[in-house]
C-alpha cells in the first residue's frame, strides 16, 4: 500500500521521535515515495520486509527505501526511535558524488533492511543533530501521534524554519550514510514460513479478521501450528499482534470515521467487547481510554 506522508512543498522531509508509551504507529504493510531512516534509541522494534522478520535494538540505524514494502509488526513497551523521511528531490540534490549514489536506489532486495549498529560516539552525534532539527517543529506529542500513525489522518507537518530544517535534513542524511558505509549489518533476518506470510497479509487486509479457526483454515494450517509458528517467527504471540492491529484500527476509526463514541469505534476495530479493549488499551498506555490520551486526539 502506497502511503502519502502529506509533506507540503516547503518541506524536503520530516523528522519526529516515536515513543510506544504514548501513541500507536502505522502497522499495516506500506511504502512511500520518501526514503525513510530510523534510529533506535531504546527498546526494540520488529519489521517484516519481503517475507523476512527483522528485529532491531538500541543504536541501530536502518533504512527503508521508497519501493520497500515494510510492516511494523511489534514494538517493545518502552520502544523509542527517531523517524526521518527524505523526499526524492532532497536525496538527488544531496547525493552527487559516487560515494553517496547508494542512497538513490529504490529498494535493496538482496540486503533486506539495510542497517548498521552505530558506535556510541556516532549515535550521540546523530542524536544531537536530530534533536536540534526538531527545535521549531510541532509539539513532540503531536508529531508522535500524527506523523507516526498513517495515511488516514488529516495531519500536515509544519516547522517554524523550513529552510533550516531542509538544510539540516540533507546534512543528517549524509552523516548517517557515512556511518552506514563504515558499519555492518547487525544480525541475520528470520525467513518467514509461507503460512505466516499469508497470516500477516490476511490480518492486515481484513478488518473483520474472523476466528483463529477461520484464520488457520485460510492459511492452510492447524490452529496450534499457526499460533506456535507465528510466535516463534514474529517474536510475539498471535493474540498480541491481533490486539495491536485492533488498537491501531480503533484510533483510525475514532479519529477519522463516522463513529461518534469510543464504544462504536471499539466494535468497528474488531474488539469482541469493551472490556477486552479496555484491557488492551491500559496495558499499552498505562491508563484507561477515557483519560487524557483520547481527549487530546479530538483537539488537534
Amino acid at each position: 500500500m502506497l502511503v502519502d506522508l502529506k509533506l507540503g512543498k516547503a518541506y524536503d522531509g520530516l523528522l519526529f521521535l516515536s515513543d510506544s508509551t504514548r501513541h500507536p504507529q502505522e502497522i499495516h504493510s506500506h511504502h512511500h515515495h520518501e526514503l525513510e531512516l530510523n534510529v533506535i534509541v531504546r527498546g526494540s522494534i520488529t519489521y517484516v520486509v519481503d517475507g523476512r522478520r527483522f528485529t532491531f535494538f538500541p543504536r541501530t540505524l536502518l533504512w527503508l527505501f521508497p519501493q520497500q514494502e515494510h510492516q511494523l509488526v511489534d514494538r517493545s513497551t518502552d520502544a523509542q526511535l527517531y523517524v526521518a523521511a527524505f523526499k526524492p528531490a532532497l536525496v538527488k540534490r544531496s547525493c552527487r558524488s559516487e560515494l553517496n549514489q547508494g542512497l538513490k536506489r529504490n529498494s535493496v532486495e538482496q540486503d533486506g533492511v539495510l542497517n548498521t549498529l552505530l558506535d556510541p560516539e556516532s549515535f550521540e552525534f546523530i542524536r544531537c543533530i536530530m534533536d536540534s532539527l526538531m527545535l521549531g517543529s510541532l509539539d513532540a506529542d503531536i508529531l508522535d501521534k500524527e506523523a507516526g500513525f498513517g495515511p488516514a489522518s488529516d495531519f500536515r507537518f509544519e516547522h517554524r524554519d523550513p529552510d533550516a530544517l531542509n538544510t539540516g535534513l540533507g546534512y543528517l542524511l549524509l552523516m548517517c550514510w557515512r556511518s552506514q558505509l563504515k558499519g555492518k549489518a547487525t544480525r541475520d533476518p528470520v525467513i518467514l514460513h509461507p503460512v505466516i506470510r499469508r497470516a500477516l497479509k490476511r490480518l492486515s487486509e481484513d478488518e473483520k479478521e474472523g476466528s483463529l479457526e477461520e484464520l488457520a483454515l485460510a492459511c492452510g494450517a492447524s490452529k496450534s501450528y499457526l499460533s506456535r509458528t507465528f510466535h516463534k517467527q514474529i517474536g510475539v504471540t498471535l493474540n498480541r499482534y491481533r490486539n495491536s492491529l485492533r488498537l491501531s484500527r480503533f484510533f483510525q476509526h475514532y479519529r477519522e470515521s463516522d463513529c461518534k463514541t469510543i464504544t462504536e469505534a471499539v466494535y468497528a476495530a474488531g474488539f469482541g467487547s469493551y472490556a477486552q479493549f479496555y484491557k488492551v488499551f491500559a496495558q499499552a498506555y498505562g491508563q484507561g481510554p477515557r483519560g487524557a490520551l483520547i481527549g487530546k486526539m479530538r483537539s488537534r
